[in-house]
């Protein structure tokens, strides 16, 4: 089968920043899954394995436009510690998850306060031009249920 809308894809990848050093990698556990056509990854990665088949590698180079977006410099904010989701103390440097509404989302700690903490909501890789080394490890058909969900259930995906 091959890689197409509401296919589930199972890919291990590596990608790297453009310093060359592995900013994360799925090598060493399990692979990536995700509903092809759902909007549950970069748009670009995902485009990119359309037509793809079990077994392809290949490499995409994308800019940071295509990838987490660019650098914005005037993107802090002020959040109450409440809705950042860390373990012993906050420090500055520290990338923790954001409670939002559409769910968790990284940020990047700027300043901590008393109750507030100074945050940098750009994407930790945002104003980066990234490669992904990818490899196709499956390409299966999507349940109704995980259509009607818009994601993978079962291993490497969601569980309700």
């Amino acid at each position: 089968m091959k890689v197409q809308d509401n296919a589930v894809v199972a890919f291990h990848y590596t990608m790297t920043d453009q310093d060359g050093e592995v900013a994360e990698t799925s090598r060493d556990g399990e692979a990536a899954t995700f509903l092809f056509g759902y909007r549950n990854m970069i748009e670009s990665l995902e485009g990119s394995m359309m037509g793809k088949e079990v077994g392809d590698t290949y490499t995409i180079t994308l800019p940071p436009e295509l990838a987490y977006g660019r650098l914005l410099t005037d993107n802090l904010m002020r959040v109450g510690l409440k809705n950042l989701q860390y373990e012993g103390k906050l420090e500055p440097g520290m990338m923790v998850p954001l409670r939002t509404k559409e769910g968790l989302r990284p940020v990047t700690v700027v300043k901590v306060g008393k109750f507030n903490a100074d945050i940098d909501i750009n994407h930790p890789l945002a104003g980066k031009t990234l490669t992904f080394d990818i490899e196709i490890v499956d390409v299966r058909e999507s349940t109704e249920e995980e259509r009607k969900h818009g994601h993978v259930h079962g291993p490497g995906g969601h569980e309700h």
